[in-house]
């Protein structure tokens, strides 16, 4: 293969103009015969638009069809939006995974519970490990970030070096895990560095994104206020410094730690896999923190984002088997909201509230820090590294632009916002967009993966919106009806006394039986020309009556006589 035929290019099908779902792909060869590693293969959360489904994915469909070039999936971190599809579309895929420790336990446990862990190659990698991938060599560099062992990854190829920060903050006493190496970074700028593929979360946050060690600080005060009170923290599962920091902070004023929820267990029991935790103590099942005075226990629970099936809701709502909260006690949130939970969050804490249970907040007191950096740290990280170009990811449309506003702000030459399906050329001679290929989103729907365009989805969404009216008349052989029309309608309003309901029955049924009287004497013998008038008239009166564009099924039987 001439050189001059290579290229070294990057693309992102999840994560590039949106949080979350994040998958980024490298490639390195000729157009044809390109060689590809997957970094991060993560999920983002269904709402009120997609009714019935839970988890959202990135569309695999480009990789799958060059499935035989792919060496391999690299994780940066344990969290969800970067590695949450990996045991749902591994079929997919069918390649070797490379991950630290505290991430390869958490992947273990999910092939397990899908049923993959024996077919899977997994390659363990040791923090500030080095490896080879066909055309790659990767290194990985220690950041800082909301979960253990978050890498950075030095990709080197022939055609120039790239670097990858995946999730990060700078975070100068992190609690658990060692610091940012910057000594690891700065001799990246001297080696020289093609792009940097950066996190863009807070690219609109001045300042610095805070210390671990002032959150442990001030949850240890605040915990202390409530003596002899009933105290839960909820915090996000994954971070395992701020669990640490909940379990000093109670023990420090005398009190016990019970974990509720299923997502604290298992990143507790990856944490002590690896070593940490060591140092915490015993932990109550519930069972025994249920028997002790309230002012001697700390729930620490899931369920910070208002996730209905998650512990603390089970909790405020009374269907907790062992839990309950009583007037006087006190609910801290260690945690943001992140934007689309609000109105969970919000009716999580009006109904403990509404209990008489007391809420505190991150508003009310400085009881978390991000994750990720803010514009003073994204400054640092520049200055260390002197990329050539920069590469938003990990953010909406918005912060991509103002991040790459922001690094040709501190010095860096070039910069190249992208999108989902956009192949950038990084060597030679990049960043040039040099083709666009499919993207898009799978949807978990019932224990199976679908596209987003399914018609399923698209009707379940309809008829969420805009309601559902089904119809059924029986024909004789003569072509008269029999039987019906029998209206079925839902998700309309009632009205007093169920008049409103009423009159567009009447609506319906005067609408259908008009059209099928309208309909010549042949077509009333045919299942299929009766199913079709009656449907546009039937749409049309519904849409007159209500605005709504109904869902609307038809469904006409033909009786015949026996031969």
């Amino acid at each position: 293969m001439a050189k001059t035929d290579t290229d070294f290019v990057f693309l992102p099908l999840g994560g590039s103009g949106e949080i979350g779902m994040n998958l980024n792909l490298f490639g390195h060869g000729r157009q044809d015969h390109r060689k590809w590693v997957i970094v991060d293969i993560g999920v983002t959360f269904g709402n009120a638009s997609t009714p019935g489904v839970d988890i959202i994915m990135p569309d695999t469909a480009f990789i799958e069809a060059h499935r035989h070039n792919l060496l391999g999936i690299v994780l940066t971190h344990a969290h969800e939006d970067h590695m949450g599809a990996l045991a749902r579309l591994w079929p997919r895929l069918r390649c070797p995974v490379y991950a630290t420790p505290f991430t390869m336990w958490l992947v273990k446990d999910r092939l397990a519970e899908a049923g993959l862990l024996d077919e899977v190659e997994l390659i363990e990698i040791p923090l500030k490990g080095q490896f080879d991938l066909g055309p790659f060599h990767f290194e990985l560099i220690t950041l800082t970030h909301s979960i253990p062992e978050p890498n950075a990854l030095v990709i080197r190829t022939d055609l120039g070096t790239v670097l990858h920060t995946g999730d990060w903050k700078i975070d100068p006493n992190p609690q658990i895990g060692d610091g940012v190496d910057e000594a690891a970074l700065k001799a990246l700028s001297d080696e020289g560095v093609l792009a940097m593929i950066c996190d863009s979360t807070n690219v609109f946050s001045p300042g610095e994104s805070g210390s671990e060690e002032g959150v442990r600080e001030e949850l240890t005060r605040l915990i202390g206020e409530y003596e002899g009170r009933g105290v839960a923290v909820a915090t996000f599962a994954s971070n395992v410094a701020r669990l640490q920091s909940v379990m000093y902070a109670a023990r420090a004023n005398n009190r016990s730690v019970c974990l509720i929820g299923r997502s604290m267990k298992r990143m507790t029991a990856a944490a002590k896999s690896v070593g940490m935790l060591s140092d915490v103590g015993h932990l109550l099942s519930e069972d025994e923190a249920v028997a002790m005075p309230a002012g001697h226990v700390l729930y620490l629970c899931t369920g910070s984002q208002g996730e209905p099936r998650a512990a603390l809701s089970r909790i405020a709502e009374g269907n907790h088997r062992t839990v309950k909260f009583k007037r006087g006690d006190v609910v801290i949130f260690s945690s943001k909201i992140i934007p689309g939970n609000e109105l969970g969050i919000f009716a999580l804490q009006n109904a403990l509230a509404d209990d008489g249970v007391e809420i505190v907040t991150e508003k009310d007191r400085p009881i978390h820090v991000s994750g990720h950096p803010n514009r003073d740290e994204l400054a640092r990280m520049y200055e260390w590294v002197q990329p050539e170009t920069a590469i938003p990811v990990h953010g909406e449309r918005r912060h991509l632009l103002e991040h790459a506003r922001f690094a040709k702000s501190v010095g860096v030459s070039k910069a190249q916002p992208g999108r989902n399906g956009e192949m950038v050329k990084l060597a030679p001679k990049g960043p040039e967009v040099i083709d666009i290929v499919p993207s898009g989103r799978l949807f978990e729907d019932g224990g199976e993966i679908v596209s987003a365009s399914d018609d399923g989805l698209r009707l379940r969404r309809k008829m969420a919106y805009a309601g559902h009216v089904g119809v059924s008349l029986v024909v004789n052989e003569k072509g008269k009806m029999i039987s019906g029309p029998e209206p079925r309608i839902t998700g309309f309003p009632e009205g007093e006394n169920g008049m409103i309901m009423d009159e567009l029955i009447d609506a319906v049924i005067d609408a259908a039986d008009d059209a099928f009287n309208e309909l010549p004497s042949k077509a009333r013998k045919d299942e299929d020309a009766i199913e079709d008038k009656l449907r546009g008239r039937v749409k049309r009166i519904v849409r007159d009556r209500t605005g709504k564009r109904a869902v609307v099924d038809i469904h006409a039987h033909i009786v015949r006589k026996a031969a």
